[in-house]
Order: structure tokens, then sequence, then C-alpha cells
């Protein structure tokens, strides 16, 4: 048992080491790039005037943000840690995302397909998707009266444009090769979007998912940091107001990991779904 042991250690060691050899060229770089935006960070702040903390100052000050965010989870409000504030913020992305797909999916098929609907509608959705996320807030207050509802709403209207439009686009960009060939079928309506139309815009579909999951990230934040509550934008808002700028910095990293991540799956999934 115990060689056996040692030798299934050694082969995990070996295929880590080997694994990480073959990494080494997509890895160094960026691992140089930030280690020189540190230490360029950490010279800019050693200025008696500098209001803003240097990394080694944002880790003595954050630490326990940093490196225990799964710290209070049954405290309110902002003394969660960091890794409740994010899944608060993440549920209402979800939900405001979830539904500005299935709308954004649906509707772009339904007005990609039908030209007078394109023309009726299209002036509007270029006028209402160049609205900035947070002037949509004051009226999702006013209508709902609730912050939760209020937030989830911005991030649904803020993410759905990209999404329906490039659905429609999609939906208009099918050659006309292919429409040749359904009606000499005769496919009927289901047939002629199972076979057709979504094959072809598959790939704008995702597109658009992509680009918006993206600006629902981006809405979350700036959105919490009205509405208040649990979630990540309301606490870089208290923490500023507080006077705790490493926190904010810390909370900015974790910000732009998550954002990241979510980009990088959606990503994976157009190419499970959509390869080419």
């Amino acid at each position: 048992m115990t060689a056996d042991y040692r030798r299934n250690q050694g082969s995990l060691a070996d295929s880590a080491l080997s694994y990480l050899r073959k990494q080494a060229p997509n890895l160094v770089p960026p691992v140089v790039a930030i280690l020189i935006f540190l230490a360029v960070w950490q010279v800019l702040c050693l200025s008696p005037q500098s209001t803003l903390p240097g990394p080694i100052q944002v880790i003595q000050q954050s630490w326990t943000k940093i490196f225990w965010p799964f710290a209070y989870p049954d405290r309110e409000g902002t003394a969660k840690g960091l890794f409740w504030q994010i899944l608060a913020s993440l549920k209402r992305v979800g939900i405001g995302y979830s539904l500005a797909a299935i709308v954004g999916v649906t509707g772009g098929i339904i007005v990609g397909v039908n030209n007078f609907l394109f023309k009726a509608l299209d002036p509007i959705f270029q006028l209402m998707r160049t609205i900035p996320p947070l002037a949509w807030l004051p009226i999702a207050l006013a209508a709902l009266q609730q912050s939760e509802p209020s937030a989830i709403y911005v991030i649904f209207i803020t993410s759905v444009w990209p999404i329906l439009m490039n659905t429609i686009v999609g939906v208009q960009q099918i050659p006309q090769d292919y429409k040749n060939v359904a009606k000499v079928l005769r496919l009927s309506q289901q047939n002629y979007f199972v076979k057709i139309v979504l094959p072809s815009t598959v790939p704008y579909i995702f597109t658009g998912l992509r680009i918006g999951i993206g600006l629902a990230w981006l809405a979350i934040v700036a959105a919490e940091m009205i509405t208040g509550g649990v979630g990540i934008g309301y606490f870089m808002f208290d923490a500023y107001n507080v006077g705790r700028v490493s926190d904010v910095i810390v909370a900015l990293v974790y910000v732009g990991v998550v954002g990241l991540l979510l980009d990088k799956i959606m990503a994976f999934i157009a190419s499970k779904v959509s390869p080419s």
C-alpha cells in the first residue's frame, strides 16, 4: 500500500511538473508583467503625497479580505467576507442575465425574420441601447419601489441589447441559398427554425451572449453602489466612504477576476456549441 501510494504521488508530481514546463512559455510573460506593474505601483506610492496605498500596504491592511474571503457568512451587509459579496452579486447577475438571454434571443429571431418589425423597431433599439446603465436605475426604483428588483432590471436592460442585436444580425445573415432550399423542400416553420435559422445564428447569438455577460457584470457593480445591501458593488462604495481604500483595491481585483472567469466560461461554452 505504502509503495503504491508513493509511486502514485511521484507520478502525479511528474505530471504536474511536465504540465508546468509546457505552460511556461504562456505563463512567464503575464507573471513578469504583473510583477513589474506591482513594483512600479509600489515605487509610485512611496511618496508622502501619495493618497493611494501600495501593494505591500494593501496586503497589510486587507489581509483578511484577501486570504479569508469565506469569513463571516452569518453577518449582515458589508461585514460578510468577499466571497459572500461576490456570490450575492452573481445571483443578481444570473437572474437578470438569464432574462436578457431569453428575451434577446427570442425577440431577435422574431424581429430578424420579419422585415416590417425590423424597420419599425430598429430605431427604438438603437436609441435605447446607447442609454448608460445607471440612467435606468431611477426609473426602475420609481417603478418597482424596491432595490433588489431594480438592480436586476438594470442588469437585464444593460445586457439585453447586444444579445438582441447580434441575434437579429445573425438571422438576417442567413444565406439566400439556405432560404431557397427551405422553400424547395417545403420545410415547415418548425423545421425551418431548427434546421436553418438556429444553426446559422448560433455564432452570432454567442457573440451577443459573451458581450452581454460582461456588461451584466459591469452593471451590477454600478447598480449595487446605489441600491445597497449585500454585494460587491456596495461593499466597494461603503469601503470608500469609511476610508478603507485597500479594501476597495482588493475588491477591484476580485471583480476583475470574476469578470474574466465569466468571459472565459462563456467562450468555452461557445466553442463547444459552435466550434467553427
